[in-house]
This record gives structure tokens, C-alpha cells and sequence, in this order.
């Protein structure tokens, strides 16, 4: 239509919309006004009133959360601990959260990289304790109890790696044999060979793990025939001959004697013979007579008289976990009052360790000491990573501000401990570190052996807070294991941090500890639930069996269901 031809109808709405018409007409112009303000008034007021509402449900909404968080920090009985982070923020449990294609691959990865270690033992140190992955040989480095291949039978089977874990259980069942001549260290046996056994017969039910469990407590238990009931670390395995390590002077080691009771309490409810749970409690019984205050021991113990002799107190080598067990003791008890003496210890160490904490300048990373005497030593070794873990599974065990005190901490020192691997140009952490005024930290020893602590504790910092930055961090020191550790053979450690050189050791903790810790880390929660079963510190998990009001363990023996095996779709087979 041209532009000259327009219609009466469209020209008389042109006219009605033109500031002129109202302006030669003032009472439009005044009805026009009232109306604009009419609607605006009512317009402001509902969304005043819908902000209003919008308001009052957030708040709600905060309570309610706030509501939940509290009765979960308050839940001592439960396997989800409180759930506060950093600054008193809400953190949402992983529990909650969708597994997600993310962690499907990486949890892959780490499968992948399992298979690998476990195919260079297979191929070149069957049936041997640990393989030499530079030389393609196998070294008995424990006695030949299999270490490597014990180590890993809970491992396989999480990963459901069936294939493989039968193999392995043909072997135990065939070739396994404990009556040798070898001076055994009572601590490592107990922590990877009955551990490793016992927690595969909890996972698939087989009894011929619970049956070689007790054939190596047996021969075990004379360790424990001293005066005091504390036990002698080292014993010949085939004669029964039982002593201490002469560089300790005669000395019992606080860690290699608090070690035992997660494993020899399960070994008396599986079998249903207290013997094995009674001389492991009468050891914590015998401390606790004379127990400090701040609950930190010296790491020399008199088996003859129980008294400590003068000696570094410390959260890593030779004291680590004694303090770990008395919260895993308590945890695997139920948490019921037959075990309240174990967390009331563990409590008191907590105080104490908070005595040794320590930050640098001027990053201001939170550390933990070692003592002696009346000094403090800026020291702090890997192994007491495994502390901010402990920290955070302990926390909830505690009213709302202790669990926030204690959950703030547990955050703090796995940041020192993941910079422990950031901090070297291979970006695997040295054996220990220490702190100078103005430097924050460097490498003392500075190998690393594949360890898995710092893993560990982020593990359980991304169960019981579910922020993923601790999968970020894990993925990052699993990243670093690949590049700088894996070879054709196999993994190895460095000799140095700093220049990347290898050694030629694949330690069974590699397997057992740190590439489950890595699997799980990328698992969902409904894998070995903290609820259900608790961790011995060779990373085995254990059920977790009540105790009765007399401290007894229950025998759980007839009702023993084994734990799914695993490998569904999102978990692919390789068999």
C-alpha cells in the first residue's frame, strides 16, 4: 500500500497516539495521569510483596539446612560426618552428588594404571613380596609372605577386577605359606597380610582368607607373651622367637605396638576366639593407665615395665597410627560405649597435637611439629598426612564448634600436604619437610616411595565435606605419579624429587593404599560406605561389627554376606 492511501481506521489510531492529541485536551491529559499511577502503585506494591516472599523463603530455607548440618554433626552414630567448611560454610556431602562422566574417566585411569602394576607383578614377581620394575625381577623383601599379591586382593576386587582377583585367591589358597624361618616384623605383617586377608574374606565371603588370617595371628601371638602384655615387634614366624630391634635399645616402637587391634579384634568376631581382640585391647589398656594428659606418647616403649622412655613424641614415622586406631577402634566399634575409652584417648591426643601445630611464614601453612623433650622441631613428614583425613573422620564426634574446630584444621593441613608435591619440579612430595621463618617449606629426604598419605586424607575430606576440590588435587598427584613414576615394567619410585631420578621399588602399599584411595576418590560413596566399613592403615577395609556393653566382639561369623562384586555398565569388565 502506498504511503499516501493509508486507511481512516489506521489514521485515527496514528492520531490517538500523538503527544498533541491529549495535550489540547486536559481532562484526558488528568484521567490519563491517574491511571498511569494507579497501575504503577500496584505493580510496585506485588513485586514488593513478591521480593518480600522471595526473602522469607530464603531464610527458611537457610534454617532448615542449618537445622540438618547440626543434627549431623550431632550424629555420632552415623557413617556421614558433620558437613561445615572453612568459615563455618555449608558443604554439601558427596553422598548427595550424581556420579558424573568426569570422574567415570578418571576413575578409569586409575583402573588402568592398576591393571598395569598388576600385570608387571604378574608377569615378573609372581607369588613374590614386591616387584623390582627397572630389573623385571621380584624381591622378598617380607619373608616371601606375598605381599604384593595380599596387598592387592581387596584393591582387585573393589575395581572389579575379577579375572585377576581369582588368580590371586588360587594362589593363596594353593601356594601361601607362613611357616618360615624369617624374623617378621609383627606391625607390617599384621597390617598387610592379616589385613589384606581378612578384609578380602569381608568383600567376597571366601573362608579360605579368614582360614589363612588365623594360621599367621597364630603365629603372631607370642609377640604379646611380655610382663606387661605390650608386644616384642620383631618374630620368627617358624619358631615363635620373639624380640625387639636392637637399634631401639629393647624398646618396644609406640606405632608397631598400637597397630594391631582394627586387625585382631575383626580376627576374634570373625572366628568367634577372643584370644586374638583380648591381647591387642590389653595393650591400650596398659597405656592408658599412665596416659598423659595431652595424650602424646614418646615412641620407646618398656615391654617389661610399660613405661616411655625418653624419646621423640610425632605424628609420623614410628608414633603415626597408634593415634589413628584409637579413633578406628572406636568407629569399628559402632561407636557404642564399649569402645568410649579409645575415642576419649584419641580426644586427648588431639589436644595435644593441636600444641604441636604450627604455621610458616609467609604463605601461613599449617604444619605439625615433632617434640623432644621440651622443644619443638619444624619438622613434619609425609606420613603425617594421613593426619587431616583422621581429623575430618574424627570431627563429627564432637559438639558444633569442636567438629568445625577440628574440620577447619583437617582442611588447613591437607593444603601443607598437597603442596608438598607442588612445591618440587616433579610435583611429587619428599619424605618430610621443614619449615624456616620467611620460606615456608622445603624438601629434607627427598625420595618419594609412592606413598598414598596425602591421598588418603583428601579421600576422606571429599567423603565427609563433598567439595571437589580435593578431586582436583587427587587427580593432579595422580597425573604426577604417571609422568614421573610409571615405566614399562610397572611404578617406581624417585630417589630424588627435585632431578626426577628412579629407583627400582614398587611397593605393595602402592597397590593396596594409594591407587585404591585414588579409586575411591573418584567413586561414588555407596562404594565402601564410611558407615559400614572402616579403613585399617594398609588401606583394608573392615565391616564394621558392633560391640556388646561388655566390650566382647560379637561373632558375625554365621551371618557373613559377601560385598557385591563390582563391575557394572559404568564400570566395564576386564576379564
Amino acid at each position: 500500500m502506498a504511503r499516501g492511501n493509508r486507511s481512516t481506521t489506521s489514521s485515527s489510531k496514528w492520531r490517538c497516539c500523538h503527544p498533541s492529541y491529549y495535550l489540547k485536551r486536559p481532562k484526558r491529559l488528568a484521567l490519563l495521569f491517574i491511571g498511569f499511577v494507579f497501575v504503577s502503585f500496584f505493580v510496585w506494591d506485588r513485586q514488593t510483596l513478591l521480593r518480600e516472599h522471595q526473602i522469607e523463603v530464603a531464610k527458611l530455607q537457610k534454617e532448615l539446612t542449618d537445622l540438618q548440618n547440626l543434627l549431623e554433626v550431632n550424629n555420632a552414630q552415623g557413617g556421614t560426618v558433620g558437613k561445615i567448611g572453612l568459615g563455618g560454610k555449608i558443604i554439601k556431602s558427596s553422598e548427595d552428588a550424581p556420579d558424573d562422566p568426569i570422574d567415570t574417566q578418571r576413575r578409569e585411569k586409575v583402573k588402568e594404571a592398576m591393571l598395569h602394576a598388576w600385570g608387571s607383578y604378574e608377569k615378573y614377581a609372581w607369588g613374590q613380596d614386591e616387584l623390582q620394575p627397572q630389573s623385571k625381577s621380584g624381591v622378598n623383601s617380607f619373608g616371601g609372605l606375598g605381599a604384593t599379591l595380599i596387598d592387592s586382593l581387596d584393591t582387585l576386587y573393589i575395581m572389579g577386577l575379577h579375572e585377576q582377583f581369582d588368580k590371586a585367591k588360587e594362589w593363596v589358597a594353593t601356594s601361601l605359606d607362613f611357616n618360615k624361618d624369617y624374623e617378621a616384623s609383627v606391625f607390617e605383617t599384621t597390617i598387610r597380610v592379616v589385613g589384606g586377608l581378612l578384609s578380602a574374606y569381608d568383600l567376597s565371603g571366601d573362608k579360605v582368607f579368614l582360614e589363612k588370617a588365623t594360621d599367621i595371628a597364630d603365629r603372631l601371638l607370642p609377640a604379646w607373651d611380655t610382663p606387661t602384655g605390650i608386644p616384642y615387634n620383631i618374630i620368627n614366624l617358624s619358631h615363635g622367637r620373639a624380640h625387639n630391634p636392637s637399634w631401639t635399645g629393647g624398646n618396644s616402637i609406640l606405632a608397631d605396638s598400637g597397630t594391631e587391634q582394627l586387625e585382631f579384634i575383626a580376627l576374634s568376631q570373625r572366628t568367634g576366639d577372643p584370644k586374638y581382640q583380648q591381647k591387642a585391647e590389653n595393650v591400650i589398656a596398659q597405656l592408658n593407665k599412665t596416659f598423659p594428659e595431652d595424650g602424646l606418647l614418646p615412641i620407646y616403649i618398656n615391654p617389661k615395665s610399660g613405661t616411655t622412655g625418653y624419646s621423640p613424641i610425632t605424628f609420623g614415622a614410628m608414633g603415626d597410627s597408634f593415634y589413628e586406631y584409637l579413633l578406628k577402634v572406636w568407629i569399628q566399634g559402632n561407636k557404642t560405649s564399649a569402645v568410649k575409652n579409645y575415642r576419649d584417648m584419641w580426644e586427648k591426643s588431639m589436644k595435644g597435637l593441636l600444641t604441636l601445630i604450627r604455621r610458616t611464614t609467609p604463605s601461613s601453612f599449617a604444619y605439625i611439629c615433632e617434640k623432644n623433650g621440651g622443644s619443638l622441631s619444624d619438622k613434619m613428614d609425609e606420613l603425617a598426612c594421613f593426619a587431616p583425613g583422621m581429623l575430618a573422620l574424627g570431627s563429627s564426634g564432637y559438639g558444633p564448634d569442636e567438629s568445625q574446630k577440628f574440620l577447619s584444621l583437617a582442611e588447613e593441613l591437607a593444603w601443607t600436604c598437597y603442596n608438598f608435591y607442588q612445591s618440587t619440579p616433579t610435583k611429587l612430595a619428599g619424605e618430610n619437610y621443614f619449615f624456616h621463618s620467611g620460606q615456608d617449606m622445603s624438601v629434607g629426604t627427598s625420595w618419594n616411595i609412592l606413598r598414598p598419605e596425602t591421598v588418603e586424607s583428601l579421600f576422606y575430606l571429599w567423603r565427609l565435606t563433598g567439595n571437589k576440590t580435593y578431586q582436583e588435587w587427587g587427580w593432579n598427584i595422580f597425573q604426577a605419579f604417571e609422568k614421573n613414576s610409571r615405566v614399562e615394567s610397572g611404578y617406581v619410585g624417585l630417589k630424588d624429587v627435585n632431578t626426577g631420578v628412579k629407583d627400582n621399588m614398587m611397593q605393595s602399599f602402592f597397590l593396596a593404599e594409594t591407587l585404591k584411595y585414588l579409586y575411591l576418590l573418584f567413586s561414588p560413596s555407596s562404594i565402601i560406605p564410611l558407615d559400614q566399613w572402616v579403613f585399617n592403615t594398609e588401606a583394608h577395609p573392615l565391616r564394621i561389627v558392633p560391640r556388646n556393653e561388655m566390650g566382647d566382639a560379637d561373632n558375625s561369623n554365621e551371618k557373613h554376606k559377601p560385598f557385591p562384586r563390582l563391575g557394572g555398565r559404568k564400570e566395564g569388565r576386564s576379564d
